[in-house]
């Protein structure tokens, strides 16, 4: 950790370090609020918001800003994606063929909605209309990733110099709201509907709450890591050769396809170092996967600059708050009931509301927390990831354009 010219830059070891505490501080804000705990909001998620505002105030009253190094969360982003792909089979995927189609249908057909909404809010407000396009898709489907590739276009198409700022506020305002509204949703479906289970399914992430606990020993552990490096090792090879055919893809979705080809194209019985089975869909896996997602959640959540985006904020929020009604409207009269009105289709609609406003780690948060405390749903966990980590950018990289020539 160095300090120059009024900025803390913190280092990618203490920056870990800072994150495992965050994680701890949200697990016993959760524990200790009936409100966090009740409506699933994912521990990360109140560690690092909480987090993140102490930095605002450090900021505003010592007039000092905070950098992190995050590499390491990057990686961890990585290695969670790999643990998804490593507990993926075949017959999950073909089962979850026809609901991958409608979540991406309903999706797409979203993210026109969604850009159709933050126009007519912008315009309600007098502000230009790229206002609504960049609290839209671009920002909230799309991340802080497209929000930053897209501003210079934007940017240069309406001349708004400001067009990174209102992205990014727009971005990081709608993660924070995504984090909060899949636990609500889902539970309102199940207790509203009377879910549960059809299958006492192992857990993809974590493990379920008030349940006996695995016995997982070091070699469980190194096990598990030693198969989630070779699928990362293949993952960056394919992905070299995706960027050779011009195509540009998330290094974390190239080992997530990585995993699945290794664990579904290697029989369990083949004979590995380690002297064990493939450890797909075993504890060790769950407990690393958990581990990653929180950390990096954590991270992600505990770096935000609030300070940056003050003179941005009012009109902004007004804008997501119509965006966060709609969001729910979508997911409770539309993806609920036309992905089957069951419990998997719950699970699925807290993802949705990380998909919605957030990210894809979002979603995934979103349905760990729900899954820890009402049980599994692997379908969810497969069918959401491939549509918000891989088929989501693809259209948005149509969409965005269309509305950019649309409002221009």
């Amino acid at each position: 950790m160095n300090y120059i010219e009024g900025v803390f830059h913190i280092e990618s070891f203490l920056a870990v370090t800072l994150g495992i505490i965050t994680l701890f501080l949200g697990r016993r804000l959760t524990s200790a609020f009936y409100f966090l705990k009740e409506f699933s909001i994912p521990e990360p998620v109140s560690g690092g918001v909480l987090v993140s505002i102490l930095f605002a105030l450090v900021h505003f009253f010592a007039d000092i800003d905070i950098s992190f190094d995050l590499a390491t969360r990057d990686l961890l982003l990585v290695y969670f994606f790999t643990t998804i792909g490593i507990n993926a089979s075949v017959a999950d995927l073909f089962k979850g063929g026809k609901p991958l189609i409608l979540l991406l249908s309903i999706t797409i057909a979203y993210m026109v909605m969604q850009n159709l909404t933050g126009i007519s809010m912008a315009l309600a407000l007098e502000l230009p209309p790229v206002f609504g396009l960049l609290s839209g898709s671009v920002s909230l489907i799309g991340g802080h990733g497209t929000a930053i590739a897209w501003a210079p276009k934007i940017a240069d198409s309406f001349s708004l110099e400001s067009a990174l700022e209102i992205g990014v506020a727009s971005a990081t305002f709608g993660l924070i709201l995504a984090s909060m509204m899949g636990g609500p949703i889902a539970k309102y479906l199940i207790n509203k509907h009377k879910l549960k289970p059809l299958n006492n399914e192992k857990m993809d992430v974590g493990t379920q709450k008030n349940q006996p606990q695995p016995s997982i020993t070091a070699y469980d552990f190194l096990d598990a890591m030693l198969a989630i490096h070779v699928c990362i090792i293949l993952g960056a090879i394919i992905n070299e050769g995706v960027i050779k055919l011009g195509l540009e893809l998330p290094l974390f979705v190239s080992c997530l396809f990585a995993g699945i080809l290794i664990s579904n194209l290697i029989p369990a019985s083949y004979p590995r170092i380690t002297g064990t089975l493939w450890p797909a869909r075993k504890p060790a896996i769950a407990l690393i996967a958990d581990l990653a997602l929180g950390s990096f959640l954590a991270m992600s959540l505990m770096s935000i600059k609030l300070w940056t985006f003050a003179d941005l904020a009012g009109p902004i929020f007004i804008i997501l708050i119509v965006q966060f009604v709609v969001a729910i409207a979508v997911a409770l009269f539309v993806v609920f009931p036309l992905m089957g009105k069951n419990y998997d289709a719950a699970v699925i609609c807290a993802g949705f509301g990380g998909i919605s406003l957030g990210s894809t780690p979002t979603a995934m948060a979103n349905m760990s927390a729900v899954a820890q405390k009402y049980g599994n749903s692997h379908q969810a966990f497969i069918i959401v990831p491939l549509v918000c980590a891989f088929f989501i950018d693809l259209a948005n990289a149509a969409i965005i354009p269309y509305f950019i020539n649309l409002i221009n």
